[in-house]
C-alpha cells in the first residue's frame, strides 16, 4: 500500500494527496504535517518507513469538502486519489492485491466547481498569462459557469486586466509577481487547433479575432485543466475576446483605492459593490461585480442597461414581480458547470427543471408586462426553448432530488414501470423481513430480538449477550455471526433467503437509476450552451432589477452620456459614506462638480477631515457607476465617455517590494502621467505629501503642470500646498475650489462643502485640537507657525519665483557651472591613496577652498 501511495505522490507534486483507504481520505508524511496544522486535526502515526514511523493524518469522505475548502483557502493544492476498482476485482489480481488507486483530479483554487468550496456571490476566475513578443495574452476561464475570455495586452497594461479579473489563480510562463510557473501548452498553432477541436468549428473567426499571444495563453489554459481535470471535463463556452477598447481601464492601485469590490480592511463590507449590490441571485451578484470591475466603453451598451434600468425604475409592479421571482430561482449556470464536469448530481438536474421551467413563465410575463427596451428585447428568446428538457426531467425526476445519487430515490414513480416493479419487490421483502422480525421475537421469547442492517453482514439478527445462549443451540435454526461487547449476531435460512431477494432488487433498482441519471445529463448537455444563455440573462434581469431598486431607494439619477470629455455632476454623494451615515442618522452633504474644457483641472485646498478625499472619491465612483449601466448617487449628471481612471489617494509602504510610502505614490503618480489620456480621469490627493516641503511642493508643482499641459484630461487635485493656488494665475484650465470650514467659539466647525476660490487657511491645528493634542502642544505649534509665518511674508514664501518657470524649463537651461571643488574630490580615489598622496591631496583641497 505505501508502495502505491509514493508511486502517486510522486506523481501529485506539489500538490497534497488526499489517498482513499474506505471511508477516509489519508495523507501521510510531510502531507500529513501540513494538513493537519492547517486543518487542527490529530496527527497520528502508522507504521514505519526506512524505520521510522509514518505520520498521518485522515478527513472522512463524508466530510471531504469541508476540509478541502480550509486547505484551498490556505493556498494549498489538493491531488484526488480514488479507488478505480472494487476490493472483489483486486482479489481476482491476488490474494494479497492492493486495491487500484489513481489520481482523478487536483484541486485547485482556481478550478472549483463544488457549491460548498465556491463564493455564490463571487466569480472564481482562473487566469493563464503567456508571454509572446512584447504582449501578454490573457485566458481566463471560470469554469463553474463556462465563461471563457481572452485578451492581449502590452506590458503595461497587464496588472490592470489582471486587477480586472481578480482571479483566484494565476499561472504564466514569464515572471509575473503573484503567478505559478507553468510550462506546458504555450503554443498558439497548437491551442488553435485545440480550440477548434473542442468547439467543432474549422475557423475561430466567428468567436473573434485572437492574435498569437492570447492564443499562447489559452493554449496553457487548456494544458492546465486538462492536467487538473484528468479524465474528467471542465465546462467551457466558446471563447470571448475582450479588447482593449471595451470597457474603462483601472489599474490595481486605483481599484484598490476606490475599494470597488473589497474595502481597505478586506472583505466585501464598505466597498462600492456592497454598497450599490441589491441583487437576489448569486449569478447576479457575480455580473454586477464584473460590470463594476470592467465599465462599458460602447456608449450604445451603456445606453440599452440604463434604458432597461429606467424602465423597472417606473414600473414598480413589474420590478417588484422580478425579484420575488428571481428570488426564488437555483444557480443554473453552477449547476450546469457541475454536470457538465462530471460531478453533477440529481439535484442539480432539478435545479435545470425549476430554473429553466421558471425562466420560461417569467418571459410569458415579461412580454406581456414589462415597457419593452432593446436589451429586453434582446433576453426574452433566451428564457425559452428548454420545454422539452424541462417536460423530460418533471417526468423523470423527484420533486426534491437528492445530492447522493448512490442511494437512489430520485426517479420519479410512474417514469419506469420495471424501476417501479422492482422497487416494489423490494418493499414487499422489507415487509416480510419485518414478519420474520416479530416470527423470532415470538418463537425465541426474546423480546428485545432485533433484525439489522449494515455494509459488512447486510441483513442480520442481533439479540443482547445474556440472551445469545438459547439461539447458540445446535438445533435453534440460527448460525453465530459476530459477538461484540453486549449483543450477539446471528444469520437464518429464510432471512438470508428474503435479503438476497431485496438486495437484489434493490441492486438492481439503483442501477437503473443509475442508467437513467446518465440519459438525463446526457439529454442536458446536449443544450449545455442554450442553459448557459439562460444563465446569463436571469443575471442580467437581476442586475437590472437590483439598480433600478437601488435607484429608487437612493434617490439617484440617470446618468446622460456625451462624447465630448465633458464631467457635469450636480449635487454628487458617495454612495459608501452616504450609505455609512444614514446608517448612523447623519445627513450626507452633496457636492457640484464641474469639469469641462474651460475647466478640467480643479484644485481643491482645506484642512483634512474637510472632505476633500471623499469629494475626490465620489466624482470617480460616479463615472464608473454611469459606464457600467446604474444610476448615479447625485441630482443631474452630464457625463462625457472615461477611456483610463487614475486615482492616487493615499499609499502604505510595500515592504515586499522595498518601496517606502513616498516611494509607492511616486510610482503611481508615474504611471498616470505616462498613460492618461484627454479622455482620462484622474484624482490625486496630496501628492509630495511623503518627503520635505520644499521636495514635496516642487513635485506637487511640476504634477500640476504636466496634468494641465500635456496630459489635459479631466483632474480633481486635493493638496494642502496652498502655494500651489498661484499656479491659477498661468494655468487657464485650472480653477480653485476648496471645502469650507469655520471656526467658532474656538473650536473648528466642518461643513463639508466645496466652494470656488482657495481656502484662507489650512486650519491644521484646529485639526489636532480635535485630535486631542495636549494644550501645551498646541500652544507652542501655535507661536511656531505665528514665526514662520511671518518669515513666508518677509520672503514671498517657499514658492517665491515659481511663477515665472515654465514648465520643464530646466531640461532647456544651460548646465550649472562646474565645482572645481566637488570636480577634485570626485577624482579621488581612496582606496588607491599612499600617505604622502593624500597628504598632497588635502593641500590641494586646501588651496581650492581658498579660491
Amino acid at each position: 500500500m505505501m508502495a502505491q501511495y509514493l508511486a502517486l505522490k510522486a506523481e501529485a507534486g506539489d500538490c497534497l494527496l488526499f489517498y482513499r483507504m474506505g471511508d477516509f481520505f489519508e495523507l501521510f508524511f510531510e502531507d500529513a504535517r501540513i494538513a493537519a496544522a492547517d486543518l487542527d486535526i490529530a496527527l497520528t502515526a502508522r507504521g514505519t518507513h526506512e524505520g521510522q514511523p509514518i505520520p498521518m493524518c485522515g478527513v472522512p469522505v463524508h466530510a471531504a469538502e469541508s476540509y478541502l475548502a480550509r486547505l484551498i483557502r490556505a493556498g494549498r493544492r489538493v491531488a484526488i486519489a480514488e479507488q478505480v476498482e472494487s476490493p472483489a476485482e483486486a482479489k481476482k489480481r491476488g490474494s494479497k492485491a492492493v486495491v487500484a488507486r489513481a489520481i482523478v483530479r487536483v484541486v485547485t483554487a482556481g478550478t472549483l466547481t463544488e457549491e460548498a468550496l465556491l463564493d455564490s456571490r463571487a466569480a472564481n476566475w482562473l487566469a493563464v498569462v503567456a508571454k509572446a513578443g512584447d504582449r501578454y495574452g490573457i485566458a481566463a476561464a471560470d469554469i463553474s459557469t463556462g465563461r471563457f475570455e481572452l485578451s492581449s495586452v502590452p506590458a503595461g497594461a497587464l496588472d490592470a486586466e489582471l486587477a480586472r479579473l481578480g482571479a483566484a489563480e494565476i499561472l504564466s510562463n514569464d515572471a509575473i509577481p503573484g503567478a505559478r510557473q507553468w510550462s506546458s501548452g504555450f503554443d498558439s498553432l497548437a491551442a488553435e487547433r485545440k480550440l477548434k477541436d473542442r468547439f467543432g468549428v474549422a475557423t475561430l473567426d466567428g468567436f473573434g479575432s485572437f492574435d498569437r499571444a492570447a492564443l499562447c495563453a489559452a493554449g496553457g489554459l487548456l494544458a492546465y485543466l486538462d492536467e487538473v481535470a484528468r479524465e474528467s471535463l471542465t465546462f467551457l463556452r466558446p471563447p470571448v475576446m475582450i479588447a482593449a477598447g471595451d470597457h474603462m481601464m483601472i489599474d490595481a492601485a486605483t481599484r484598490e483605492s476606490l475599494e470597488l469590490t473589497r474595502s481597505a480592511a478586506g472583505g466585501r463590507a464598505g466597498s462600492l459593490l456592497a454598497a450599490v449590490d441589491r441583487t437576489v441571485t448569486g449569478a447576479g451578484a457575480r455580473l454586477l461585480a464584473a460590470d463594476l470591475g470592467a465599465p462599458l466603453l460602447d456608449r450604445a451598451r451603456i445606453e440599452a442597461r440604463l434604458d432597461l434600468v429606467d424602465a423597472l425604475e417606473r414600473d414598480g409592479g413589474t420590478r417588484d414581480w422580478l425579484r420575488r421571482q428571481l428570488r426564488t430561482l437555483p444557480d443554473i449556470g453552477r449547476a450546469l458547470g457541475r454536470i457538465v464536469a462530471g460531478r453533477g448530481s440529481p439535484r442539480d438536474l432539478g435545479q435545470l427543471r425549476d430554473g429553466l421551467g421558471e425562466a420560461r413563465r417569467m418571459h410569458d410575463h415579461l412580454a406581456h408586462a414589462a415597457e419593452p427596451t432593446a436589451l429586453l428585447n434582446e433576453l426574452l428568446p433566451a428564457l425559452t426553448g428548454h420545454g422539452a428538457l424541462v417536460d423530460l426531467l418533471t417526468r423523470a425526476l423527484v420533486p426534491a432530488p437528492p445530492i447522493d445519487a448512490a442511494q437512489g430515490g430520485y426517479i420519479a414513480e410512474g417514469y419506469d414501470a420495471a424501476l417501479d416493479a422492482l422497487r416494489a419487490t423490494g418493499g414487499d421483502g422489507r415487509r416480510a423481513i419485518a414478519a420474520l422480525e416479530a416470527r423470532y421475537r415470538a418463537e425465541t421469547g426474546i423480546a428485545s430480538l432485533k433484525i439489522r442492517h449494515n455494509n459488512v453482514l447486510g441483513y442480520h439478527i442481533e439479540v443482547p449477550a445474556k440472551a445469545a445462549d438459547r439461539l447458540m443451540a445446535a438445533d435453534s435454526g440460527f448460525t453465530h455471526r459476530q459477538t461484540l461487547a453486549g449483543v450477539v449476531r446471528f444469520n437464518a435460512p429464510d432471512l438470508h433467503e428474503q435479503a438476497m431477494k431485496v438486495g437484489q432488487a434493490g441492486a438492481h433498482a439503483l442501477a437503473a437509476e443509475a442508467a437513467h441519471l446518465e440519459e438525463l445529463t446526457e439529454a442536458a448537455l446536449r443544450r449545455a450552451e442554450p442553459i448557459a444563455a439562460t444563465a446569463d440573462a436571469l443575471a442580467r434581469l437581476d442586475v437590472a432589477a437590483a439598480l433600478a431598486e437601488r435607484a429608487i431607494e437612493g434617490g439617484w439619477c440617470r446618468p446622460h452620456l456625451e462624447e465630448q470629455p465633458c464631467f457635469d455632476v450636480e449635487g454628487g454623494r458617495h454612495p459608501v459614506v452616504e450609505e455609512a451615515l444614514k446608517a448612523s442618522g447623519a445627513r450626507f452633504v452633496a457636492n457640484d462638480c464641474r469639469l469641462d474644457e474651460a475647466e478640467r483641472l480643479w484644485l481643491v485646498t482645506g484642512p483634512n477631515m474637510g472632505g476633500k478625499s471623499t469629494f475626490l472619491r465620489q466624482n470617480a465612483l460616479i463615472a464608473i457607476l454611469a459606464q457600467a449601466g446604474s444610476f448615479v448617487p447625485a441630482a443631474r449628471a452630464r457625463l462625457g465617455l472615461v477611456d483610463r481612471l487614475f486615482s492616487r489617494v493615499g499609499a502604505s509602504d510595500n515592504l515586499a517590494r522595498g518601496r517606502s510610502t513616498f516611494m509607492v505614490e511616486m510610482v503611481e503618480t508615474a504611471a498616470i502621467l505616462a498613460q492618461a489620456t484627454p479622455s482620462s480621469f484622474v484624482i490625486l490627493d496630496e501628492v509630495g505629501r511623503g518627503t520635505s516641503t520644499y521636495d514635496g511642493l516642487a513635485i506637487a508643482w511640476a504634477v500640476v503642470e504636466a496634468i494641465h499641459d500635456i496630459a489635459r484630461c479631466r483632474c480633481l487635485f486635493a493638496t494642502h500646498y496652498h502655494e500651489l493656488t498661484r499656479l491659477a494665475e498661468r494655468l487657464d484650465a485650472l480653477s480653485l475650489h476648496h471645502v469650507r470650514a469655520r471656526e467658532w467659539r474656538g473650536d473648528l466647525v466642518l461643513l463639508h462643502e466645496l466652494a470656488e476660490g482657495p481656502a484662507d487657511r489650512s486650519y491644521g491645528i484646529a485639526v489636532a485640537k480635535l485630535a486631542g493634542l495636549p494644550p501645551a502642544v498646541l500652544a507652542r505649534a501655535a507661536s511656531v507657525l505665528a514665526k514662520l509665518e511671518q518669515g513666508r511674508a518677509a520672503t514671498g514664501g517657499i514658492a517665491a519665483g515659481l511663477d515665472d518657470l515654465p514648465l520643464f524649463a530646466a531640461l532647456a537651461e544651460e548646465p550649472a557651472a562646474v565645482d572645481p571643488l566637488r570636480a577634485a574630490l570626485d577624482e579621488i580615489e581612496p582606496d588607491s591613496l599612499s600617505p604622502r598622496e593624500a597628504l598632497e591631496i588635502v593641500y590641494r583641497l586646501k588651496s581650492l577652498s581658498r579660491a
